[in-house]
């Protein structure tokens, strides 16, 4: 693994120097999984939950969070965003949600996190909109999928959860 270079010479936090790095189109898709009981996952699918259409708002929620990922996250870079895009994958048999986020740019420095913030908030948004009818909603398997450009290269997930 190359050098990181998060510490200064003092060992004190440093926010690494991407000025140098040419800009690449990069791609990340991560996932996030909220596990529910069947009545809230039917009470969604119907569109009976109090507070309104939970998926909708779960997409807004994330689009939202992936565009405020440098706010957020104290080294992460704020970089040119191109597309964020949060998608659900419904498993009525084992009663979740995946929640899949996909990010593009075209930036000095990738967009991982951006993809990753998108699909946890969106989860946490669905249990917040959901907590009155379930307070044991399950958010879990947050993880990268893949990842295209830069430096370091591609990397596709090689392992099921």
């Amino acid at each position: 693994m190359n050098k990181l270079s998060h510490l200064d010479k003092n060992g004190r936090i440093n926010m690494v120097d991407v000025s140098g790095k040419p800009d690449t189109a990069r791609t990340a898709v991560a996932k996030s999984e909220i596990k529910m009981k069947k009545q809230t996952l039917d009470l969604i699918l119907s569109n009976d939950i109090a507070k309104g259409s939970v998926l909708e708002t779960s997409k807004i929620a994330g689009i939202a969070a992936a565009k405020k990922t440098w706010d957020l996250i104290p080294l992460c870079h704020n970089i040119r965003i191109g597309k964020i895009d949060v998608n659900f994958k419904i498993n009525e048999k084992e009663s979740f949600i995946e929640i899949l986020c996909t990010a593009t740019a075209s930036d000095k420095t990738g967009i991982e996190m951006e993809a990753l913030t998108g699909s946890s908030i969106a989860a946490l948004t669905i249990y917040d909109m959901c907590k009155a009818y379930d307070k044991e909603m399950k958010v879990t398997n947050t993880c990268l999928l893949s990842k295209t450009g830069g430096k370091s290269g591609d990397f596709f997930r090689s392992m099921d959860e």
